[in-house]
């Protein structure tokens, strides 16, 4: 690991101020992702500004009738275990509670999650965030099992990394950002962008900006579900994921917020798949046909065709699941 500076402000501002205007200084919340990348030289920051001494952004309170409102400093394991949260919350708080080894839930906080880096293994060996050489991307022609088969028309083919994001977007969720000019809030799927080039993020953040809120909508009778598929029962990786939540008109779907996971560079809001369950009940064959529309305009790459497949099915489970005629095993 490179020597850098630490510095621990007490105040957004403050927090702000030794950012600066370039991508030398990063944030320091758990840690769990940053430290990571630091010990593997992918990232080498000048700075670390450590912002867990900063008041205000650990709290999280639960409003039946108005919503959610999380510190981005929130353990994830706190978040996951607070009982109004599992009470007016549940599927959030069971999407937060399986998003990663109980060590790394006890340190990891829920704005680093939304906003950790891809684990791209080019990205992660030090290739770049795009897998550029020779002015093309390696990853076409590379090993891409666990690349993107949606938005992937290049030059990124990593996919987005957070398990608990797509839940989040399902619910309607929005981030509160802090930077020179004060606050602003975006709608969480709007904070997720596509990279164009290595200069780029895939976060909606300039280098002196920092997530400081959560807000959830209240979810009452809305039906929501994530199901993800792993190559084995433990921590893992999902291959595929998918998050519904669902406003329903007597039997029928009234609307509906289907996000995918882990194909595709952002987390993935089908309009297809929303579009193809409107106005119909949730059973077998409408749940089949809304995880056909989902996967309808993906371009596999040479190696990760099979996720069409993962796709289709994670949503079609996630749909039942959420009207209660999918029971999970184990």
């Amino acid at each position: 690991m490179r020597p850098f500076e630490y510095a621990s402000p007490k105040t957004k501002e403050q927090a702000v101020g030794l950012l600066g205007n370039d991508w030398n200084s990063q944030l320091l919340a758990g840690g769990s992702d940053l430290l990571a990348l630091m010990k593997d030289e992918v990232m080498t920051p000048k700075r670390l500004v450590n912002v867990k001494s900063i008041s205000g952004l650990d709290g999280l309170s639960v409003n039946a009738r108005t919503g959610l409102h999380a510190g981005a400093l929130v353990r994830m394991q706190d978040f996951a275990d607070n009982a109004d949260v599992r009470r007016s919350f549940p599927t959030l708080a069971d999407v937060v509670d399986d998003a990663a080894s109980p060590q790394i839930r006890h340190m990891a906080t829920l704005g680093g999650n939304l906003c950790q880096r891809p684990r791209c293994w080019y990205f992660r060996n030090g290739f770049g965030l795009l897998a550029m050489k020779d002015g093309k991307s390696m990853v076409p022609d590379g090993d891409n099992r666990y690349h993107a088969i949606l938005g992937n028309q290049g030059p990124a083919y990593f996919v987005s990394p957070s398990t608990v994001a797509p839940a989040f977007i399902a619910a309607g969720a929005r981030v509160r950002i802090w930077g020179p000019g004060g606050q602003r809030e975006v709608p969480l799927e709007k904070f997720y962008v596509i990279p164009k080039s290595e200069n780029e993020r895939e976060h909606d953040l300039k280098p002196n900006e920092l997530v400081t809120d959560i807000f959830v909508p209240s979810q009452a009778g809305i039906k929501s579900a994530q199901y993800e598929v792993r190559q084995k029962a433990d921590f893992d990786w999902p291959l595929a994921v998918a998050s519904v939540a669902l406003t329903m008109e007597g039997n029928n779907v009234k609307s509906a917020r289907i996000v995918l996971g882990q194909v595709a560079p952002i987390p993935w809001l089908s309009q297809e798949a929303a579009q193809a369950l409107a106005g119909k009940p949730v059973n077998e064959q409408t749940a089949d046909a809304a995880g056909q529309a989902a996967v309808a305009s993906a371009r596999p790459l040479s190696r990760d065709a099979y996720k069409v497949q993962l796709t289709r099915v994670a949503v079609k489970r996630a749909l039942l699941k959420a009207t209660g005629q999918w029971k999970e095993e184990g």
